[in-house]
């Protein structure tokens, strides 16, 4: 347990330092570059992506012994699930509730976050060789 508590705040530091990147690009695509918030949202994903499969895979999870090759691909389909709920939720908040985007997305986040690609990476992605 106490492993696996470890484990939880390593990979929440790492979402953390991706999500940071995630978000100052979305807001930063959206306000100073002028595209919709749904594709700055995919943007900033994307960007906050890679910098946490970096992180996750030397650090939180520290699960080299598998190829890249062989995990990359199911981290590739996570962020694109990851993504799709992102954008369902951050426009149902914000189209439907009134609610600016950078707050849904926040609010979202969340829930993705520790419901969905917490879960993935740990028990898919970067699953210990046992």
């Amino acid at each position: 347990m106490k492993r696996l508590l470890k484990i939880f705040a390593k990979s929440q530091i790492s979402a953390f330092i991706g999500g940071m990147f995630d978000y100052l690009i979305m807001v930063f695509t959206k306000e100073f570059l002028g595209l919709h918030y749904i594709n700055s949202l995919i943007v900033g994903s994307i960007s906050g992506a890679i910098i946490n499969y970096t992180i996750n895979r030397n650090w939180s999870f520290n699960e080299k012994s598998e190829k890249i090759y062989s995990q990359l691909p199911k981290f590739v389909i996570m962020v694109i699930g990851s993504i799709f709920l992102k954008s369902i939720g951050t426009y149902t908040f914000t189209e439907f509730c009134g609610v600016d985007y950078k707050i849904s997305r926040l609010v979202t986040d969340l829930f993705v976050g520790l419901g969905f690609n917490f879960l993935l990476q740990r028990y898919w992605v970067f699953k210990p060789n046992i």
